[in-house]
């Protein structure tokens, strides 16, 4: 917003003119979510720590994390605050459809998140908010975005409203019909699920999730740009570049998150945190129609979710068959089968940061072979 007021004087002072290019709002919209995130961190941990908002540490988890107990949480305001405030500096968010849907993800998944947190930690109720009614606000807004782009007239004229691409293949798109509202549902309900698994080790979920929103944010850009589109062969969609600002706001807040939650955090995130930039992740596949190369993009954030899965699923299998439940991994999420296996948990963050960052890499050359 206040890059479009700028621009507006762009005849009287010429270098209001730049506000115009994607790139540049991008750039200034992650400095400055990483400079608010900075600034705001230390007195929303202090705020935390007087209110006793601590976490509690599962008693069935790894023994080193008991220590851990105590430390705020609910810490993903820090992360919040900083993309409302440059979204709204930098981003078209009056005029531009696909601000609107990922603004919407984010903050309705954060709002879930900080109830969740609230009856946890506040209100001491250990279960926090049911799952069912997590799984409700999940499901409520992948209905509302996959109806907002299936009924959409302008999606709709263009044969854009149901259609899905598949990497690797060149002009190659999959048409859902009405079943495309299903698979937005699945997308942003598994993503938000996935990511907030994942946020169990310092630095970990905060880490791949600017990492994989920097790939968003390159997707973003070429999707929403005429040119670089055709060339490379994927789907045009008009405004969409809006997107990399967006994006890069994520990054930038997450990586200034980073710098209280890497090993020793000073604060998590929480649910608060991690179901929303978990359905901001699935939210920003969604809508560049990206769906599928999300599964390569988050590919971490897959194998947590599918670790739990598949421990929850064997144990009560042989549990009925044998009368003893027996695991395949040492403990689920998989990170904590490392931690057991004797890693320290900083190379955990690491190799699993290594690996999101190889995956981004791979996404990224599917464009060319396409």
């Amino acid at each position: 917003m206040i890059a479009d007021f700028l621009y507006q004087f762009k005849d009287v002072f010429f270098g209001f003119n730049v506000f115009r290019y994607i790139t540049v709002r991008a750039a200034l919209s992650a400095i400055t979510a990483l400079i608010i995130s900075l600034f705001i961190g230390p007195r929303i941990i202090r705020w935390l720590q007087q209110k006793q908002i601590g976490e509690e540490i599962r008693t069935d988890g790894p023994s080193t994390h008991l220590s851990k107990k105590g430390t705020p949480t609910m810490g993903g305001l820090i992360i919040l605050l900083s993309i409302l405030v440059s979204v709204l500096m930098w981003a078209k968010i009056l005029s531009n459809f696909y601000i609107w849907m990922i603004f919407l993800a984010t903050f309705w998944m954060g709002l879930v998140g900080l109830l969740d947190d609230y009856l946890k930690v506040v209100k001491k109720q250990k279960r926090g908010l049911i799952g069912r009614y997590k799984l409700v606000g999940q499901i409520t807004l992948g209905l509302i975005i996959g109806s907002m782009i299936y009924f959409n007239p302008h999606f709709y004229a263009n044969g854009l409203n149901d259609n899905t691409s598949v990497p690797f293949f060149k002009n190659l798109e999959i048409h859902l019909g009405v079943f495309y509202i299903l698979l937005t549902i699945l997308v942003i309900t598994g993503t938000s699920n996935a990511v907030n698994l994942t946020d169990g080790l310092d630095g970990l979920a905060a880490g791949l999730i600017a990492i994989a929103m920097l790939a968003f944010a390159g997707m973003s850009y070429v999707t929403g740009h005429v040119k670089f589109s055709d060339y490379l062969n994927i789907i045009y969609l008009p405004g969409s570049g809006e997107l990399t600002v967006y994006c890069m706001a994520v990054v930038g807040a997450a990586m200034g998150f980073l710098w209280y939650n890497a090993y020793p955090a000073q604060v998590f995130m929480g649910d608060t945190g991690a179901l929303a930039l978990g359905a901001t992740l699935g939210a920003a596949a969604v809508l560049i129609k990206k769906e599928i190369l999300l599964i390569l993009i988050g590919g971490v954030f897959v194998a947590e979710a599918l670790s739990v899965i598949i421990q929850t699923t064997y144990f009560k299998y042989t549990r009925k068959k044998y009368g003893t439940g027996k695991r395949i991994f040492r403990m689920a999420p998989i990170h904590h089968h490392f931690e057991l296996q004797g890693w320290h948990e900083a190379k955990v963050v690491v190799r699993f940061w290594i690996i999101g960052i190889l995956l981004a890499l791979l996404s990224l050359t599917t464009f060319k072979v396409q």
